[in-house]
């Protein structure tokens, strides 16, 4: 079994992860934002995050005309007008409700050449301070699943055939109506451009991901789950419900 250094900490219900969670990103915000004038930030579109997204929404705390926000993935092929879009649920759920300083979505209607080096630029003109991630079912982070995750990964941003586990995972997320629904292919930040963030936030929610979870904190470092590569990151904060952590009853976490 691998040492665990990482803060771990595990709630009893979903509402209490995301208050956590939210605190301790707000409160890093905070801390940045008393000795830089810009902080980059990199936020994952997912059901788990909406609470914790919410929270920050809501601080009174964050000046968010300091913050520049990005984010990590974005499905190819959906009609304009689909409410599926990341970049939708993102602005839906914070961008539209802060004044942030900056905010660049992924679009994927053009040329997919052109939108990886623009974003690739953007996300490599200076250090990212903040990521809000979370992990999928098949221990996926960002839309980096098993199949085409690469911890050497020579780029910042690539277009990626999603697995079937991952597309599934979407249906079961409520996010699709059906599996054939769910686009086969994206554009997501690598796991190198997830890495080089100087602090890492984690949720994960759920009986669905208890296996990536137990993966990801006792497995083997192997990109057949490519979350457990932020075991390796100094300063990465999880966040768990009860249910993400059912398979982990060895583990003595402090639930609330």
């Amino acid at each position: 079994m691998k040492e665990i250094q990482q803060e771990i900490q595990v709630f009893s219900t979903r509402d209490l992860t995301w208050k956590s969670a939210g605190e301790a990103v707000e409160k890093c915000i905070v801390d940045l934002q008393e000795r830089q004038e810009e902080i980059r930030m990199v936020f994952a579109a997912a059901p788990s995050q909406t609470g914790m997204l919410n929270y920050l929404a809501n601080s009174k705390k964050i000046q968010w005309e300091k913050v520049v926000a990005m984010h990590m993935d974005e499905y190819i092929g959906l009609p304009p007008e689909s409410p599926q879009f990341f970049s939708k649920y993102l602005v839906e759920n914070l961008f539209s409700k802060v004044p942030f300083k900056e905010v660049h979505l992924i679009q994927t209607q053009g040329k997919q050449e052109l939108e990886i080096k623009w974003y690739s630029n953007l996300l490599k003109k200076a250090p990212i301070d903040i990521v809000c991630l979370g992990i999928g079912e098949n221990g996926h982070i960002a839309f980096n699943d098993p199949p085409v995750a690469n911890f050497q990964d020579p780029v910042f941003i690539k277009e990626v055939l999603l697995d079937q586990a991952c597309r599934t995972q979407q249906v079961n997320d409520g996010c699709f109506e059906s599996l054939d629904k769910v686009p086969r292919k994206a554009l997501t930040l690598t796991i190198p451009a997830l890495m080089s963030g100087d602090n890492l936030f984690c949720v994960v929610l759920g009986k669905n991901k208890s296996e990536a979870v137990k993966n990801t904190l006792t497995g083997p470092l192997s990109e057949t789950c490519p979350a457990s590569i932020l075991m390796t990151h100094p300063q990465c904060k999880f966040y768990f419900d009860a249910d993400a952590v059912s398979k982990l009853p060895q583990f003595h976490f402090t639930t609330n």
